[in-house]
This record gives C-alpha cells, structure tokens and sequence, in this order.
C-alpha cells in the first residue's frame, strides 16, 4: 500500500508531465504558421521641406499607409509594432534610417487598415560640415 506522499508525488509528476508535453505542442504547431502581410505606402504630398539654420533639412510629408496583418496574429500573438522607415544615402553615410511613423496593432480586429496621415515623427537629415 503507498503512502500519502507517494501519491502525491505520482500525481504531481503525471499533473508536471502533460503540462511539458501541451507546452511543447504549443510551441511545436506554431512552427506551421507561415505569414503573409502586405503592406504598401505611398507619398501623397510634401508638405514642406526647409533648410534649417544649422544646416540640417526638414521634410513633412502626407502619406497613405495600408496593411493586411491578419497573418500575423495566431493564438500566440497580442499585439503587433507596426513602423515606417524612410532609408537613403549621403555621400557622409551610406546608410541613414529615420522613423517616420509607428502604431501598435493590440487586435485582430484592427490588423486590416488604411491610414492618411502625415509622418509623426521629424524628418531630419544632419548637415554636413
């Protein structure tokens, strides 16, 4: 006959057992997600571009953002960070990357959207001296 604390051992080990096996179905079935967004942006206007008295440029510019993130969201995901990043070269970087626009994605619902806006954040590209 077993004791209490053998039987609670054995269902503790059989309750920890069929907890790592669903935990690693889980992560396993998520491997069969294969996503597919899209997205297309579009400079409608500039609204203005000047030279600033340091010497640095300054771009407004009035974009349409739209995006189909459906294939996204699975059971494993919440939220989706969306941005928009303009990339160009000088002949002082190679590589310049500015964020222009961003948004977090917190449903399903609202993984499918059109937006006209204009960019959020400063457009600025550094002089150079």
């Amino acid at each position: 006959m077993h004791s209490f604390g053998h039987r609670a051992n054995a269902v503790a080990t059989f309750a920890v057992t069929i907890l790592a096996a669903m935990c690693f179905a889980a992560s396993f079935s998520d491997n069969f997600n294969t996503p597919a967004p899209t997205a297309s942006v579009k400079i409608l206007n500039i609204n203005w571009f000047q030279k600033e008295a340091n010497g640095n440029d300054e771009v407004s510019m009035t974009l349409n953002i739209s995006a189909d993130l459906l294939s996204l969201f699975t059971w494993n995901t919440k939220q989706v960070f969306v941005f928009v990043a303009a990339e160009y070269e000088t002949p002082q970087n190679s590589l310049n990357q500015v964020s222009l626009w961003d948004g977090i994605i917190s449903a399903k619902e609202h993984a499918k959207f059109l937006i006209h806006t204009t960019n959020k954040y400063r457009f600025i590209d550094q002089a150079t001296i």
